[in-house]
C-alpha cells in the first residue's frame, strides 16, 4: 500500500478518470483496519456478517476506503419501501448489502470524489459478492447521521433518500434505543428491484455456506 501524504499530480477530472475501486488483498486488510479505525467517526472493529472491503486508488495512492456488509435485519422505511411481508424478508434479506463504512482518507481533498467513487464501487459489487457468496446483490443501503453529514455524495451517486430509521441500534444485548435517527438511503441494482425481491418464484439460492474471498484484485477502469 502506498500511503503518500502528497497531492496527486493530475488535474481534477485526470484524477477522477485515474480512479480505481478494487477489493483489498488479504496482505492489506490489517492496513485498512487500522486506517478505518483511526480515522473514520465512528471508529471500527468489525463487518457484520457476508461482507467485502475494497479500496479506491489512484497511482498507487490510496484514496479511500469502502466497507460493506449484511443488511441491517430492521429497517422500517426501507421494507415498507420493498413492500416486504416478514416471510419474505427473512428469506431475502441476503439480496441487501450495507455500506457501513465509507471513509475519504484525511489527507485527500478532491471535489466529486466521493460520488464518483461509490458509483464505480457499485459497477462490480454484485458480481464481487456473487463469486465470493454464491448470490448477487439486488439493493444497496446506507445510514447517514444527519447531525454530522447530509448524506450528498449518496445523493450525487443516485441513491435514494428513504426518510429516518427509528433511532434504534442492534447491540449484544438486542435492540436499543438510542434516539439518534439516521437518514435512511438505498440504490437498486437490479431493474425493477422491488418486484423482484417480492417475487415468490425467486429460485436464488441464499444460504450457500461462505468461503473465502477469492475476488480479483483487478481494478474498475470508466471513461468519461
Amino acid at each position: 500500500m502506498n500511503q503518500h501524504t502528497t497531492p496527486i499530480d493530475n488535474t481534477h477530472n485526470e484524477l477522477l478518470c485515474s480512479i480505481t475501486v478494487r477489493p483489498v488483498s488479504q496482505n492489506d486488510q490489517a492496513n485498512w483496519d487500522i486506517l478505518m479505525r483511526q480515522h473514520h467517526y465512528l471508529g471500527f472493529h468489525s463487518l457484520v456478517g457476508e461482507s467485502i472491503r475494497y479500496v479506491a486508488e489512484s497511482q498507487g495512492q490510496w484514496l479511500a476506503l469502502i466497507g460493506w456488509a449484511a443488511a441491517a435485519l430492521k429497517c422500517t422505511v426501507r421494507d415498507k419501501w420493498i413492500g416486504w411481508p416478514p416471510f419474505l424478508k427473512s428469506q431475502r434479506l441476503k439480496l441487501i448489502a450495507n455500506n457501513s463504512r465509507f471513509l475519504i482518507l484525511p489527507q485527500i481533498h478532491v471535489p466529486n470524489l466521493a460520488s464518483r467513487i461509490l458509483s464505480l464501487n457499485l459497477k462490480r459489487l454484485s458480481q464481487d459478492w456473487t463469486k465470493v457468496y454464491g448470490h448477487p446483490i439486488w439493493l444497496v443501503e446506507t445510514f447517514v447521521d444527519p447531525r454530522f453529514f447530509k448524506g450528498v455524495c449518496y445523493k450525487a451517486a443516485g441513491w435514494i433518500f428513504l426518510g429516518h430509521s427509528t433511532g434504534f441500534a442492534r447491540s449484544s444485548q438486542g435492540y436499543l434505543l438510542h434516539n439518534k435517527p439516521k437518514m435512511v438511503f438505498v440504490r437498486s441494482l437490479n431493474a425493477q428491484v422491488q418486484k423482484q425481491l417480492n417475487n415468490l418464484n425467486l429460485t436464488i439460492q441464499l444460504r450457500k455456506e461462505t468461503k473465502p474471498m477469492k475476488l480479483s484484485l483487478t481494478p474498475i477502469f470508466t471513461h468519461t
